[in-house]
């Protein structure tokens, strides 16, 4: 029994190894890449759709819509990084159901990289709306004494999201392991499903903590915004 899909290597030559984080990360990446361009090839504005063009638009409206209501008034700047966060980890999730898969977020290189991914982001997505000078400044409020704890405070949720993410993945996928092992065929599968239940939610909860972190780093520019607007 393995804790981590790193632990599987398929290829080895010296320090460089490809294992199983690796491939599983690319196939659902490929999978991701060619599932988008063959639902898109053929967009329809009629009344008449595909079931797939249906299904596209119900799973952009509903991401649009989260995003929305987390605070961010243009949902569709945000649509393609928050909603391909949610799609990767909600796909490796869906993938525990097939026979072989092992699912690259039960990695904590996996859940760093996604969780580094948020980092960047977030003072991207707050310098392109507020710009350099004034997001920077906002790690010095309410006074130059807060900038390290700020810093800090910017890492640590980071970290948080990094391994809130691989701990709730690779718990789901041990006790699994372990049942399989002492129990009959029915209690995996119902642990199966609980599983499969828990990494939609995990991709949930993860997408919603990458929007409200974007939220916090562009509010200030849009408070002021709609101060000036006001009478």
């Amino acid at each position: 029994m393995h804790l981590s899909p790193d632990q599987i290597v398929y290829w080895q030559m010296g320090f460089l190894k490809l294992n199983a984080t690796i491939v599983f990360t690319w196939l659902v990446i490929l999978l991701l890449v060619v599932m988008s361009v063959l639902v898109t090839r053929h967009l329809s504005t009629n009344l008449q759709r595909s079931r797939w063009q249906n299904l596209l638009e119900v799973v952009v409206i509903t991401i649009n819509k989260q995003i929305e209501e987390v605070g961010l008034s243009q949902p569709h700047k945000y649509l393609g990084f928050l909603g391909s966060l949610f799609l990767f980890i909600a796909v490796c999730a869906l993938g525990t159901m097939i026979p072989g898969f092992e699912p690259p977020t039960g990695s904590l290189s996996t859940t760093a990289a996604l969780a580094l991914c948020v980092l960047v982001a977030v003072p991207l997505f707050g310098i392109q709306e507020q710009g350099l000078a004034r997001y920077l400044s906002t790690y010095a409020k309410p006074t130059i004494i807060m900038l390290p704890f700020n810093i800090i405070s910017e890492v640590s949720r980071t970290l948080a999201l990094a391994v809130r993410l691989f701990g709730n993945m690779m718990s789901g996928a041990m006790i699994l392991a372990i049942l399989l092992t002492i129990t009959p065929f029915l209690f995996p599968i119902v642990m199966t499903l609980l599983g499969l239940l828990t990494g939609i939610v995990q991709a949930y909860i993860f997408f919603i903590l990458a929007t409200v972190y974007i939220a916090a780093a562009t509010r200030t520019q849009e408070f002021a915004a709609r101060d000036i607007a006001q009478p």
